[in-house]
């Protein structure tokens, strides 16, 4: 499927966020922004709810720590439960370092799996970048274009008159 992208080539960060304001309060639906590095603000100003990942790290962590409680129990208290200096067999202040590390560790690896997943990052065999520019030095805004609603000259003057150094007009295959 081939969408058309309108995309405005900004040179600062300061001016990108203005931008987006006033392009968003005009009743234009931005599609992305691509940025060289994080822009303090910017899922504000796109309107972007809160992540919600903390609450799956939340998950991930409590099924480590699950995992890592059952699994110290049953080894040391039913499948090879050895008296070690007169100690109990389920010992809980013992447990706390696996415990930790395992909450750790099951946390860690289950937020990565899930961002790869949920932003489509995992590996395919092409990238599309709307801008090159926009990895070193320029921010893009892109907004999608369509068919007998979107007017390609409005945009590029709205574009302009809120700091856009140059608009252009690309056509990307989507999958």
């Amino acid at each position: 499927m081939t969408k058309r992208f309108a995309l405005g080539i900004f040179d600062d960060e300061d001016v990108l966020l203005h931008a987006i304001e006033n392009i968003r309060a005009a009743g234009v639906k931005i599609h992305d922004v691509f940025s060289p590095f994080p822009v303090h603000g910017i899922d504000d100003a796109l309107g972007i709810d809160r992540s919600r990942l903390p609450i799956a790290a939340f998950f991930y962590g409590l099924c480590g720590l699950s995992f890592a409680l059952w699994l110290q129990i049953y080894m040391l208290g039913f499948d090879w439960p050895m008296i070690i200096g007169g100690k109990p067999h389920i010992a809980l202040p013992a447990f706390i370092p696996v415990s930790f590390e395992l909450t750790v560790l099951f946390t860690c690896h289950g937020m990565a799996i899930t961002f790869f997943i949920i932003t489509k990052m995992y590996p395919k065999p092409k990238v599309n970048v709307m801008d090159v520019r926009s990895t070193d030095d320029k921010f893009v805004v892109a907004i999608e274009l369509q068919d007998g609603k979107t007017d390609f000259g409005q945009l590029t003057q709205l574009l302009r008159s809120n700091g856009a150094s140059e608009v252009n007009e690309k056509e990307m295959t989507q999958k």
